[in-house]
């Protein structure tokens, strides 16, 4: 299982599981002083304001496993409780739900459903703003336009992660930070992708490293590719070996990302004349556990081949 779709499993236990002391919370007793809540995010933790919507939000969250299911009881409970809190956890749970079944157009939904609800959910944000750059292709008429609307979704989500991430009562402010962490690699992920796409480079270097600096602990094997990619467009051919390097060996040979690292990193070695000067001690290491070559600022590197694309796809998940 890879760290995204681990992660996002954790996001549905935030949004459906986490709210098991709801009920305490809301002071069912007239006059009682309820417990303050804690708030490990920059905004009141979402509870429930009756048992009789604590009990409805429960049945329809026990759906999660079932995509329709989710969704169906989502739209159920936003109809019983029009103005409930809760609509944001449900809907954010069925737009898991339909990731996890591979069907991004109702996740897109889903997410929309849930900025309809609250426009500054940094979660939705960045589940939409995945879809539209991950299924917007260089045919489409509104290309632009979506992948525009992408990067406005993704940078939207960076301002509001520490101000409007709807948490659950009772989450432990350890569990909410993580989440936080992933989101914001997920956005500078997002933002530096289309910036590939779109040939500026430099710019891409610089997101997606700041993708992979936020959460070093957990490496993702698609966005250290990426950034080899970008690092190989700017003729960077010794800087973006060692992350090819490293994606081989966060890869199987036979995934398409672990086959398209592979490929890289032969170019690359190509490119730098399998070169082994040592790096510095903060750069990745081979896989034979030693130090990735580099070139010093003296080295002259190859230009590349005439056949080598222009711009090559970054992997897709």
């Amino acid at each position: 299982m890879t760290k995204h779709w681990a992660t996002f499993i954790a996001g549905m236990a935030l949004s459906a599981c986490a709210i098991a002391q709801a009920p305490a919370q809301t002071g069912n007793q007239p006059g009682a002083a309820a417990a303050k809540p804690t708030q490990p995010s920059g905004r009141p933790p979402i509870q429930a304001r009756n048992q009789a919507e604590f009990e409805a939000f429960q049945t329809a969250a026990a759906n999660a496993p079932n995509a329709a299911a989710m969704e169906k009881a989502a739209d159920d409970f936003a109809v019983k409780f029009p103005d409930s809190q809760l609509r944001v956890l449900l809907y954010r749970t069925a737009m898991h739900s339909y990731q996890t079944a591979g069907n991004s157009a109702k996740m897109m939904e889903m997410g929309l459903k849930v900025l309809g609800i609250d426009k500054d959910d940094p979660e939705a944000l960045i589940g939409v703003a995945e879809v539209q750059e991950e299924h917007t292709s260089a045919t489409d008429l509104d290309r632009d336009q979506r992948m525009n609307q992408a990067l406005a979704n993704a940078q939207h989500a960076l301002e509001t992660v520490d101000t409007d991430l709807a948490v659950p009562a009772g989450t432990p402010p350890d569990r909410v930070e993580t989440y936080k962490k992933y989101l914001r690699a997920t956005a500078f992920e997002i933002i530096g992708t289309i910036q590939y796409k779109r040939e500026q480079y430099a710019d891409a270097e610089t997101n997606l490293r700041k993708a992979i600096e936020i959460d070093p602990g957990n490496p993702d094997a698609v966005v250290i590719l990426r950034l080899a990619l970008a690092l190989d467009q700017e003729k960077k051919y010794a800087e973006a070996l060692p992350h090819a390097k490293r994606a081989v060996e966060l890869t199987t040979e036979d995934t398409d990302v672990g086959k398209m690292a592979r490929n890289e990193r032969d170019r690359l070695i190509l490119q730098t004349g399998g070169n082994n000067t040592p790096v510095t001690s903060n750069s990745p290491s081979d896989s034979t556990g030693g130090s990735a070559p580099t070139a010093s600022p003296q080295q002259n590197v190859p230009a590349p081949p005439a056949d080598a694309p222009k711009n090559p796809a970054p992997p897709n998940r």
